[in-house]
């Protein structure tokens, strides 16, 4: 396969040469005159790191399948995401192990499915069971930080639980963050009613990233002693967005990938296991969600808390181009190139030798002021597959 393509962050045309999903060749192509249809851009698969499922499954389940796992995958490519972590959220601790031992099984059975997942993510249940930083989370099942229950779940996963979201006040904590830190393992904080100081420590045993900033803390809190401003400051700390103009408001939205720099910043979706579902009430041991007309997903009952996200990737690309102001590039790389780095995967996205992940896309500016811009997806390849956007 041969794709003629404008470099999303060099406006450079390219000509790239695949063979058997690998990248061989990168060229530079002089423009044809007299070309009846632009080129597509091109730029690197996009990169999740937090996916709690899809379509009415969450990873989290007694119900997941290693079928229903790869029918995830191939959504998430539908839309761009060629990598991602799939997400397991707070759930009896027999749950966690069934669903780690169930998403093994489907890497091990599934060539593709090992090629887009980049390891698993425990959001819990390591988490603040306090009402607000807790969010949607069910708090009878939130725990302590336990090494040797990570442990077993760690082997269950064959040692693919790549990063874990927790809550650095809780007991024991500061001592887990460093022995995983020590292994490899990406620490996170999130759903946490932290101090400034219990911020410091996490840090200071190796913790890299606020997940969701912004999101999964109370709803009402001190206007200066509060979990956001500390990991806002805390330079060590990347953090992670969901920019889907729902989860954050704009204006806040902009302040924070401020404080934070296009550097140490990474989009994600977040999407719910209840995303894609008609509008309705659906009941599931997680938490009880309502999907609302446009797609919103709340706590049933209100409009007001959210229980998830319901759009892919690519909208939170879109949400920081239109309410934060980030160029296209910028944006992209958010979603792709630094959720790489965060993991130590490498993002020399375009090396001949490299698996081929790539998607081909047009942009298209808003029409007017306030008017939302476009990102439109023509093709989306993953290794040997190569297929239209959805």
């Amino acid at each position: 396969m041969v794709i003629d393509a404008v470099r999303f962050d060099s406006s450079q045309p390219v000509r790239i040469t695949l063979e058997e999903a690998t990248i061989r060749f990168v060229t530079s192509v002089v423009p044809t005159a007299g070309r009846t249809s632009p080129l597509p851009y091109v730029a690197p698969g996009l990169i999740d790191l937090q996916v709690n499922g899809y379509g009415g499954q969450e990873f989290c389940s007694r119900e997941l399948t290693v079928e229903k796992v790869w029918r995830i995958t191939e959504k998430l490519w539908e839309w761009g995401t060629t990598r991602y972590c799939p997400t397991l959220t707070t759930q009896p601790a027999e749950v966690i192990e069934h669903s780690l031992k169930i998403l093994t099984a489907a890497v091990r059975e599934n060539p593709a499915v090992a090629r887009s997942v980049v390891g698993f993510h425990l959001e819990g249940p390591f988490i603040s069971p306090e009402d607000g930083p807790r969010g949607a989370h069910p708090k009878e099942h939130c725990l302590r930080p336990d090494w040797e229950l990570f442990c077993r779940w760690q082997e269950a996963a064959e040692g693919r639980i790549r990063m874990v979201t927790l809550a650095p006040e809780l007991e024991g904590a500061i001592d887990f963050i460093e022995k995983a830190v020590h292994t490899g393992v990406v620490i996170a904080l999130g759903h946490t009613a932290a101090t400034a100081d219990q911020v410091r420590a996490a840090a200071e045993a190796g913790a890299k990233l606020s997940t969701h900033l912004g999101n999964g803390c109370s709803a009402t809190m001190h206007r200066h002693r509060n979990p956001i401003w500390p990991q806002l400051a805390e330079d060590r700390l990347w953090a992670s967005f969901i920019a889907d103009g729902q989860h954050l408001p704009p204006e806040v939205l902009k302040c924070f990938l401020r404080a934070k720099g296009p550097a140490r910043s990474i989009l994600v979706s977040d999407l719910s296991g209840q995303a894609g579902q008609p509008p309705g009430i659906y009941r599931s041991p997680f938490c009880d969600v309502e999907v609302l007309p446009d797609g919103k997903l709340v706590v049933p009952g209100q409009r007001e808390y959210l229980a998830g996200a319901s759009q892919p990737l690519l909208r939170g690309i879109v949400g920081a181009k239109c309410f934060a102001g980030l160029d296209w590039a910028t944006a992209i790389r958010l979603a792709s190139l630094n959720p790489a780095r965060l993991l130590g995967l490498s993002d020399d996205w375009l090396a001949p030798g490299n698996p081929a992940e790539l998607i081909l896309f047009d942009v298209a500016e808003a029409e007017s002021p306030g008017g939302v811009p476009e990102l439109k997806l023509r093709q989306v390849i993953c290794g040997t597959e190569a297929r239209l956007a959805s």
